[in-house]
């Protein structure tokens, strides 16, 4: 089945960014939030977005507009009721997930594939929230949606090969890189990248350097755009302690074992760049 009608549950950071990489492929979009009021806002968000693109000659007034009609905001879940494809972007909440899951099969035809864009959680326990398991899949974006050129697709052991092409061709579309994982903790970027910045806080608490010495080292010596410590602050300290606590819980793993620190400063509402404070100082 072509897919030609998309919701993107969520209309925040990761989730705007979704709507918009959609509405500017084409794709006609729905999205809800909580309130019609974070709807509105994510949707406003957006227009800024690609309103700076206009104004970079990065695309024209005509193609901002055009995608922004694509878009429908709104509170009611009942939206998605003829999407062909829905993507859940809410809190990484394995419970939360599952109960919208549940919903949306309710709500949804039977011809709607799932969508999840999960970082770590098992896609497994989402689809069996449904009586449609073999059509959920993974489709992780990474941050932020509109900038980063790859999505990472998941197949869960019921994940049918039909569900699975159409994922992958559905990226493709986006104008993302595809790359494929099974449904195991991590899948591909985070099972490489979690245990080396856990590593770096590790090293950090231990006090072998300083963070900016841990990240030059990073940047200078092994080539990479950011250092560890800062790409904790930039996703958010807890979104860190979430994940590595999962893939610990999942795994025993001691490589993937949160620190100590991370767990305070998560404690401490130290969250990063979203709190103004992590391992660096953002107010200044």
């Amino acid at each position: 089945m072509k897919i030609k009608k998309v919701g993107v549950v969520g209309c925040g950071f990761m989730g705007g960014g979704i709507v918009q990489v959609c509405a500017t492929s084409g794709y006609d979009v729905v999205t809800t939030d909580i309130t019609d009021e974070a709807v509105t806002r994510g949707i406003n968000v957006i227009k800024e977005r690609l309103a700076k693109k206009v104004a970079k000659k990065q695309m024209t007034q005509q193609e901002m507009d055009a995608a922004l009609g694509r878009i429908k905001g709104s509170s009611d879940i009942n939206v998605y009721k003829d999407c062909d494809l829905v993507i859940e972007c809410v809190f990484e909440d394995m419970e939360l997930k599952k109960r919208l899951f549940a919903d949306l099969d309710k709500i949804c035809e039977p011809k709607t594939y799932f969508g999840t864009n999960t970082s770590c959680l098992p896609v497994v326990d989402m689809a069996m929230a449904t009586s449609r398991p073999e059509k959920v899949v993974g489709i992780h974006f990474f941050t932020p949606p509109p900038l980063m050129p790859c999505v990472e697709i998941m197949q869960s052991i019921v994940t049918s090969k039909e569900t699975l092409d159409m994922a992958v061709e559905f990226g493709k579309s986006v104008d993302k890189t595809v790359i494929v994982a099974k449904d195991t903790p991590g899948f591909i970027v985070n099972a490489q990248m979690i245990p080396n910045v856990l590593n770096a806080v590790r090293m950090f608490e231990n006090g072998i350097a300083s963070a900016e010495d841990i990240d030059m080292g990073a940047v200078k010596g092994l080539s990479h755009p950011i250092g560890p410590i800062a790409l904790a602050d930039f996703f958010g300290l807890d979104v860190l302690y979430a994940i590595s606590t999962h893939m610990y819980e999942e795994t025993k793993d001691p490589m993937v074992k949160p620190p100590l620190i991370l767990k305070r400063m998560v404690k401490a509402g130290m969250l990063g760049r979203k709190s103004g404070k992590g391992f660096y100082d953002y107010t200044k």
